[in-house]
């Protein structure tokens, strides 16, 4: 039988999606005239950037209440990415930008196999290299938990964020990132602990599709990432 007419817009479409990629795999385009506008910080401004995927892109839409408003905060965030395309994203989108402090959330795309099977070993591979360009450019270094999943709000016949992100990776790549962070003078920005519900998963309430922060999500989340800020402009030593 031939391919129905949504069929073929889908194929399309990911054909489009996957050439877009090969073609800039990391989506350096996306922010270089942002990044070319931006001036320089002030004398004396502690401008931090986020690096990140999703949940950091989503941020700064109008609906969770804007972006930090009145920081000297910079979103960086693109979806769907992992920490290997950030990695190579790090120097236009964060050293270029000569930020205070870097915010960096990531790794729960990487667990999806979003560009390819990634092991734990990979992504901590990659989180410290981003960490040492950090240091070499005298960026303080605040790195945030993953998220909790959950699969409270399952499709029919969809798969749970629960399989697909499983919480004993999310658990095992936390512990590493909060210990990298005590053992190198970096800030653990633990987002996970304040989100969980008793059963361990990402609380009902804070998310409409299992996945990323609703703004009660974000709510909770933006004066977690302040304080971490704080501490790693005031002393830069992990917690």
């Amino acid at each position: 039988a031939l391919p129905s007419c949504p069929e073929l817009a889908q194929a399309l479409n990911g054909v489009v999606r996957n050439d877009a990629r090969m073609r800039d795999w990391a989506n350096l385009a996306r922010y270089r005239e942002a990044n070319a506008k931006l001036p320089k910080p002030a004398q004396g401004e502690a401008r931090v950037v986020f690096l990140g995927d999703s949940i950091t892109d989503g941020w700064q839409q109008p609906r969770y209440g804007g972006f930090f408003p009145g920081k000297p905060y910079v979103d960086r965030g693109i979806s769907g990415q992992t920490t290997p395309q950030m990695l190579v994203r790090f120097r236009p989108d964060v050293i270029a930008l000569q930020p205070r402090a870097v915010v960096i959330l990531a790794g729960i795309n990487d667990i999806a196999g979003n560009t390819g099977p990634m092991g734990n070993e990979d992504i901590e591979g990659n989180f410290a290299s981003m960490c040492e360009l950090a240091k070499a450019n005298g960026i303080k270094v605040v790195l945030a938990s993953l998220l909790p999943v959950s699969e409270y709000h399952v499709a029919p016949r969809g798969v749970p964020q629960t399989t697909t992100r499983p919480m004993s990776r999310v658990h095992a790549i936390n512990d590493w990132l909060k210990a990298y962070a005590q053992k190198n003078g970096h800030v653990y920005l633990d987002y996970f602990s304040a989100m969980i519900d008793d059963k361990g998963l990402l609380r009902t309430e804070l998310s409409e599709d299992d996945l990323h922060p609703n703004a009660k999500g974000y709510e909770i989340m933006a004066p977690l990432a302040e304080a971490a800020i704080a501490r790693a402009l005031r002393t830069g030593a992990g917690m």
